[in-house]
């Protein structure tokens, strides 16, 4: 495996953040069209009474879902840590999708919404988001230091089995003071 520098990982984070939050971005991006909308007809607060955001913390959640399992499938080197993907799955399950679905149904059905919900949704929708931001990164931080751990500091227990010696390469400024 592949030992990569500190500027690769830092690099790696960067992209990974840009990613997560460009598609959660995507995500939202509907969700915002209608809160406009809502806000145009002087809604006000009763935005937070509808089932929006409910339903993007579903999405949400369902996709931190399929990215946990994609994770733990793809890579072998993640089978060590299948209980703890395991366990973000169920917590992704019974503390984002299942209170979110209720909502959902609960809502679309109800004449007047609960106030709690106002409060409830967005940290829903906030949890959704960091749920997801783990999943993305999991398979790539645990993958990185799984990569560091196997890698010896470059001691071989094997003796030199008639191996060449490896070629060293001097730059010019140093090979014209010698």
């Amino acid at each position: 495996m592949k030992k990569i520098s500190e500027k690769e990982s830092e690099n790696l984070a960067v992209n990974l953040m840009y990613g997560t939050y460009s598609d959660v971005l995507f995500i939202l991006f509907p969700f915002v069209v209608i809160a406009l909308q809502r806000l145009w007809n002087n809604e006000g607060i009763e935005i937070l009474k509808h089932p929006d955001l409910s339903v993007a913390a579903v999405i949400i959640a369902g996709m931190s879902v399929g990215k946990f399992v994609i994770g733990l499938v793809s890579d072998a080197r993640l089978s060590q840590y299948r209980e703890r993907i395991v366990f973000f799955i169920a917590v992704t399950l019974f503390f984002v999708m299942g209170p979110a679905l209720i909502l959902i149904t609960k809502m679309i059905g109800a004449e007047e919404v609960p106030k709690f919900v106002v409060f409830v949704q967005p940290i829903l929708l906030i949890v959704a988001i960091s749920v997801y931001t783990i999943a993305i990164g999991v398979s790539k931080t645990m993958g990185v230091v799984e990569d560091e751990q196997e890698q010896p500091e470059h001691k071989s227990v094997v003796p030199d089995a008639g191996l060449p010696e490896p070629l060293k390469i001097q730059s010019q400024e140093s090979s014209n003071t010698s």
